[in-house]
């Protein structure tokens, strides 16, 4: 069909295309003439020849040629393009007869008459029908011209007879008077000017209408030849040239025809002036001329308008295909994505909540993908009205418009199952929820039952009817049949669907068992007793001794046995005998009525946790798609204000991160849970690393404030909240991740509350830790944020470990004495921030403003390389002061926490930093002593270098595993260091014996490192301790006649140090001399003698070594590099 429609549309194109031929041929192939009036205007101009438009008897048309004296001067050239073209301008019917020609010579000679007519007679290009010449009207000239036409007359013959006239009366005879000029005593009204114009306006017409037709007929076949594009852009430019070119062509054909009405205006004049005035004959063959033009060019127009209506309509109609095939493809992909994502809608629902959501979700995919579906019904109802239009392309819009309603029925179908199923899965759901709800009040019912009144024999009665009344409800609220469930709800009944019905259904058995069995107990009850029962209440510790199972496991054992007693399986009562006392039943239904309830109330957190997370992910995803996406939404774009613009990332921060692991992840995992919420616990531990997400939003979220409170009135706002019908602002939802990751350590301690015995307890206990951890983490980087001032990387200094505010006194040796005396005095309040590299030192500074721009920030002052750092755990007179030294007391900060337990907490925090950094030391100390054994030998001598001496010492204690610190190892007193040379004992000889008394606190392994003589002997010696007082920390027991024995706590005083890690030592207890290692002293602090080194407090091997090396300096030739390999 569309190709016969097609077929009939060129066929009236082409038909129409012939007419439109065929006229401007017509026009094309008239009016030929070989000259025109303005190509030979001067010439005509000198009217020595004119064509008056006077006619003869037979109508013959009159030449005339009038008196010109230089006729003879006239160049052949111009006289014979005269000639032609007045032979030319009268029809071919009267120039056909033949012309007549009127030559007046009546002021002229013989000579030049005879010169005159046989010049005429020679050139005259056309039939001549009669030649009439007016002779010399003087007497001489007159006789002359007599003689000499008689003498001469054969040369005169011509075709035509010529007649000499002496006068105009004798002319009159020939021609009438009306026919002949004023000149000639006619009547006959010629103006030759005008004449002129005429023939060169009605020349110029003829041209002009013969262009138009040619431009019309080029045109046409253009537009006959023009093929059809394939897409709606190239169909649309065309369309839009031919236009263009249309309407060029109609106005040239406009002008073209005001040019011919003038024209003909012009020649109708002198009837306007006169109505009785009458046209000779050349006019009235210049009005026809005009006439005829006009009717040509106007039935040329009609025809190309009809033309081009056929080729607009094709073109039209091609446009209207091509973009119904465009929309027809976009909408196809969109029904097509929307197909395919439809598929992905499998799940029916895992509860109650969740089958909610699920349709809710449903309902928003349908919301959005209406839009599609209606541009495809839009589109199918184009189609039919092209089809009803008479569309050529018939053929081909009406199968994709049956393909569009076909995609949206199945659409429509397909929306239609998918929310079935979901509602069937909603019902089914609704059926557990109400089972499972009537299973936990009777389990409640049961635990609020109190043991003491149901002792007695009324208790007993109306605990008796209570349950009576309960089970009464058991009708409308429980699973009556299960095949009957697995029957009417068999479409959406997947595995796990599957496994939970038969957990509820077991459930509901096993919930009807144990009232079954309280019914048992108390109709035994309630029978008359002769001796009163005394109530036994449960001993507390026989829920600590095992914990509770999940209530899965707690369900199958209920399946498996027959009696309540089997129910708990808890410690004692796997014991009891198989007859029991009426007592021994009581208890026992109590502790399990007990963990009921505990269970009950474990659900009940875990209920909240599941419905609050639910709500929570909802709340993110309406921001995010109310708000977050609307800021790319072209059409809000006039609503956002510029300072608003490209900071979208700045007002939400990573919320879209936090929304996907939610959605996507930790709401799923948590519906896993709903069975056995005391394992929840292992939900979080095992998402621990992704709850990191909020440490960055939480770090954004004063740069969003401070955004939101410059653009809070912002219209897009005020539009996005209008929609999203939300009560509340989009400031409270910004801060919904803050308030959730501190929402869920609230339901972790209740759930923990109520799980103490179970199987997830210390899986729970972890997830707290860990969720205050991450809190606690937040807390630390907001405050690290606000540092300002800082000129290196705070990454660099490792993880951020403790952070807090302090007063601080400096006491350093170097500086003036009035400073030093004015720093000791008066505190300065600094913000710590304890990392694992270093301490830095700031000065809070509190903000004008409101929210998060109140918060402070922390001007940077100073830091402390961990590596060079000492402290001293305890200051006499406060137990809130300790102090943090560097560079063997050259600087000493003594600090001054809010509370004891804050200090505690900030010295054990350093006290691991320093361990960890001795350990790195010690092991590298090893690593190189091991590489140095094994590729030089170790010569036995006392003239050893102390590295080596170190290295062997410390490989002989790693290997003997016994005590490190033993002088057995070292050999005999042989082998004893001798006292050294002078100028080689002390590591610093600008200290005193006495002065070191007044060091308190001195790091050992700083003066070893930072040493002159350790730099010379380039290498990590022994311990070189200066001179002064010292505790023992190990005991020592004698091991050679030069060794020294001492116990643990003993004061001794260094004399002078040896090789091999020795020191020379007087024990102050005894008075006894002797050897000891050098790791088993501590530093004895001199003026505060209630102060403690960082070692002091430790014991072992591992504390002795604290206690040498509780900072290292930078100076050593051993580097923290090398110590970190």
């Amino acid at each position: 069909m569309t190709l016969n429609l097609l077929s009939l549309l060129y066929k009236d194109i082409a038909e129409l295309w012939l007419f439109l031929k065929r006229s401007t041929d017509e026009i094309m192939h008239q009016d030929i003439v070989p000259l025109c009036a303005a190509d030979i205007q001067d010439q005509l101009k000198k009217r020595f020849a004119y064509l008056s438009g006077g006619r003869g008897k037979d109508g013959c048309p009159v030449i005339t040629f009038p008196d010109y004296p230089t006729f003879s001067d006239i160049p052949d050239k111009e006289f014979q393009n005269v000639m032609t073209y007045l032979t030319s301008v009268p029809s071919l019917q009267d120039a056909g007869i033949g012309f007549i020609l009127v030559i007046d010579r009546r002021q002229d000679k013989w000579t030049s008459v005879k010169a005159s007519v046989l010049r005429i007679a020679a050139s005259f290009p056309a039939n001549l029908q009669l030649v009439l010449v007016l002779r010399p009207t003087g007497f001489f000239q007159r006789t002359l011209s007599d003689i000499a036409f008689r003498f001469n007359r054969d040369d005169f013959k011509m075709k035509v007879p010529i007649i000499m006239l002496s006068s105009v009366p004798e002319l009159h005879g020939y021609i009438d008077k009306s026919q002949l000029t004023e000149d000639l005593g006619g009547t006959l009204d010629y103006c030759h000017t005008r004449w002129l114009c005429h023939r060169t306006a009605i020349e110029s017409f003829a041209l002009m209408v013969k262009q138009t037709a040619q431009m019309l007929q080029s045109f046409g076949t253009e537009l006959a030849e023009t093929e059809l594009p394939n897409d709606a852009q190239s169909t649309s430019l065309v369309l839009s040239a031919h236009t263009e070119k249309k309407d060029k062509m109609k106005e040239d054909m406009k002008l073209a025809l005001q040019e011919g009405h003038s024209i003909l205006e012009s020649i109708r004049e002198p009837l306007a002036r006169n109505p009785e005035y009458s046209l000779n004959q050349d006019q009235l063959d210049n009005q026809t001329t005009v006439q005829r033009l006009l009717a040509q060019l106007s039935e040329t127009e009609a025809a190309f308008d009809e033309f081009w209506a056929k080729h607009q309509q094709k073109l039209e109609q091609c446009l209207q295909l091509r973009h119904f095939e465009q929309n027809f493809r976009e909408v196809k992909v969109a029904l097509d994505g929307v197909s395919q994502k439809i598929s992905t809608f499998t799940d029916v629902g895992n509860s109650l909540a969740h089958v909610k959501h699920l349709l809710k979700d449903l309902a928003n995919f349908e919301e959005k993908s209406n839009v599609s579906v209606e541009k495809a019904r839009a589109l199918s109802l184009e189609g039919s009205q092209l089809i009803e239009n008479k569309h050529y392309a018939v053929d081909s819009i009406h199968p994709k418009c049956n393909e569009l309603q076909h995609l949206c029925d199945r659409f429509a179908a397909e929306i239609g199952k998918r929310r079935n199923l979901l509602n069937k899965s909603l019902e089914l759901h609704g059926v557990l929820e109400t089972s499972m709800k009537w299973c936990d009040e009777g389990i409640y019912l049961l635990a609020s039952q109190p043991v003491d009144k149901c002792q007695s024999q009324d208790g007993a009665e109306a605990a008796l009817q209570e349950i009576e009344k309960f089970l009464e409800t058991s009708a409308e609220n429980k699973i009556q049949e299960l095949n009957k469930i697995y029957k009417e709800y068999e479409s959406i009944l997947n595995q796990d669907l599957m496994e939970h019905v038969q957990k509820v259904f077991q459930k509901q058995e096993s919930t009807e068992e144990m009232f079954h069995r309280r019914q048992v107990s108390l109709k035994k009850l309630a029978a008359k007793q002769t001796r009163p029962v005394q109530p036994v209440a449960p001993r507390p510790e026989v829920f600590t001794k095992s914990p509770c199972p999940s209530p899965g496991i707690r369900r199958g054992s209920e399946n498996s046995s027959s009696s309540e007693g089997n129910v708990l399986r808890r410690g004692s009562y796997r014991r009891a005998k198989s007859e029991m006392s009426e007592n021994q039943q009581v208890r026992s239904g109590s502790t399990g009525d007990e963990e009921e309830s505990l269970a009950i109330l474990r659900r009940h957190v875990m209920n909240e946790l599941l419905e609050t997370e639910r709500a929570y992910v909802e709340e993110l995803l309406c921001v995010l798609e109310g708000y977050a996406a609307e800021m790319d939404n072209p059409l809000m774009m006039h609503l956002i204000s510029t300072s608003l613009q490209n900071k979208k990332d700045v007002l939400f921060g990573n919320m879209e991160e936090i929304y996907h692991f939610h959605n996507r992840i930790f709401l799923r995992e948590l519906e896993n849970y709903i069975d056995c919420p005391e394992l929840v616990g292992r939900c979080f531990l095992g998402r621990m690393e992704e709850f990191q997400v909020y440490e960055k939003y939480c770090q954004n979220k004063p740069r969003s404030e401070s955004l939101w409170r410059q653009c809070s009135d912002c219209p897009f706002f005020q539009e996005c909240q209008k929609k999203l019908d939300h009560k509340l602002s989009l400031d409270s939802y910004l801060l919904k991740p803050v308030q959730r990751i501190t929402k869920y350590q609230l339901l972790l301690k209740e759930m923990l509350k109520y799980s103490k015995n179970c199987e997830g307890a210390e899986d729970l206990q972890e997830a707290l830790s860990s969720i205050l951890g991450i809190l606690k983490a937040v807390n630390d980087s907001m405050h690290l944020i606000a540092i300002t001032g800082y000129d290196g990387n705070l990454s660099d200094l490792g993880k951020l470990l403790m952070q807090g505010s302090f007063s601080v006194w400096t006491d350093h040796k170097k500086g003036h004495s009035k400073v030093k005396d004015l720093a000791r005095f008066k505190p300065m309040q600094r913000h710590l921030f304890l990392h694992e590299k270093a301490v830095l030192f700031c000065k809070k500074r509190e903000e004008n403003g409101e929210g998060y721009e109140k918060a402070p920030s922390y001007s940077y002052k100073q830091s402390l390389s961990m590596a060079a750092v000492g402290i001293t755990e305890n200051v006499k007179g406060d137990n809130k002061k300790f102090e943090i030294w560097y560079n063997a007391r050259e600087e000493v900060y003594i600090i001054q926490a809010p509370t004891p337990e804050i200090k505690a907490a900030w010295v054990n925090e350093i006290r691991k930093v320093l361990t960890s950094q001795l350990q790195a030391f010690r092991e590298a100390s090893q690593h190189r002593a091991l590489e140095q054994s094994q590729s030089l030998p170790l010569p036995v001598s006392s003239h050893t270098s102390p590295s080596r001496g170190n290295t062997k010492a410390v490989r002989k204690l790693e290997e003997r595993k016994t005590d490190p610190l033993s002088l057995e190892g070292y050999g005999s007193s042989a082998s004893l260091p001798k006292p050294p040379e002078k100028g080689k004992g002390w590591s610093k000889t600008s200290h005193s014996l006495e002065a070191s008394e007044d060091n308190d606190g001195w790091s050992s392994a700083e003066e070893l490192i930072n040493s002159s003589d350790a730099e010379e002997e380039g290498g990590a010696g022994p311990r070189k301790l200066v001179p002064g007082k010292y505790t023992v920390v190990v005991d020592q027991e004698k091991g050679g006649p030069d060794a020294l024995s001492a116990k643990s706590g003993d004061t001794v005083e260094v004399i002078h140090e040896g090789d091999e890690g020795l020191w020379y030592v007087r024990n102050l207890s005894t008075g006894q001399e002797g050897w000891v290692p050098a790791g088993s002293l501590s530093t004895l602090i001199g003026k505060s003698k209630s102060a403690q080194c960082l070692s002091s407090s430790e014991s072992g091997t591992g504390s002795a070594l604290l206690s040498n090396s509780s900072s290292c300096s930078e100076s050593c030739n051993t580097t923290f590099s090398d110590l970190k390999g």
